[in-house]
């Protein structure tokens, strides 16, 4: 079916191999120019190239004096209106010797110092009541009163002993009373009574002293 095709070598034209170099010469001169001819037309590209630059330098500063500010106005007049009348200065009295050195902070006239008086003193505090024992005997009872027995504890049957602590001034009265031992229906009457003791005054080296002692009150029915 298929015959071989055999092509003689001697049958080759020269036209045809200067052919075949132009052909390919041209198309090298293309691939060449065609880019190069075509750079008039190449898209920018996407983002634009940023270039930094130094900043020029700050001129030296200036020594010329800087204008001042215009000066303020005032707003209340400097110059008072005709219809004020201006006060007249007053003149101060003429000073007056006294005699008293305010720097030296004494009196210098006549007045010395020994008329400067000092504060006085605080008074001593109260000496606390003595207890009789020892060199301080006991004081003697030289004004008696009996208790007047209350009707509500007569009634009741109520009697005893009331034993009472009482404070002796200087002067041999009662100062100060106060129930050691209780009897609820007589402390009250005991109490009155013990107020109107009185007693000598007791002594401790000549002088007379306070003193604190134990007295009792006996109720008993008859």
């Amino acid at each position: 079916m298929f015959s071989d095709t055999y092509v003689p070598v001697g049958d080759k034209r020269p036209y045809t191999v200067l052919v075949s170099i132009v052909a390919h010469s041209l198309i090298i001169v293309a691939a060449i120019m065609v880019p190069v001819m075509a750079s008039d037309v190449v898209m920018p590209p996407r983002y634009a190239l940023i270039t930094f630059r130094d900043a020029p330098p700050l001129p030296p500063p200036s020594n010329a004096p800087r204008p001042s500010p215009p000066d303020a106005q005032p707003s209340i007049p400097v110059v008072a209106p005709d219809g004020i009348k201006k006060e007249e200065p007053i003149e101060s009295a003429p000073a007056v010797d006294d005699g008293v050195n305010l720097n030296a902070g004494l009196v210098t006239g006549d007045v010395t110092n020994d008329l400067l008086v000092a504060p006085a003193a605080p008074p001593p505090a109260e000496q606390a009541p003595y207890r009789p024992g020892g060199d301080i005997q006991p004081p003697t009872k030289v004004k008696d009163a009996a208790p007047l027995y209350p009707a509500i504890a007569r009634a009741a049957r109520v009697q005893g002993i009331v034993i009472i602590e009482a404070t002796i001034g200087v002067n041999g009265n009662v100062q100060d009373a106060r129930i050691l031992r209780s009897i609820p229906l007589l402390d009250a009457a005991a109490l009155d009574a013990v107020r109107q003791w009185q007693y000598t005054p007791t002594r401790l080296n000549g002088t007379p002293v306070a003193v604190v002692m134990t007295v009792t009150v006996n109720f008993r029915l008859q």
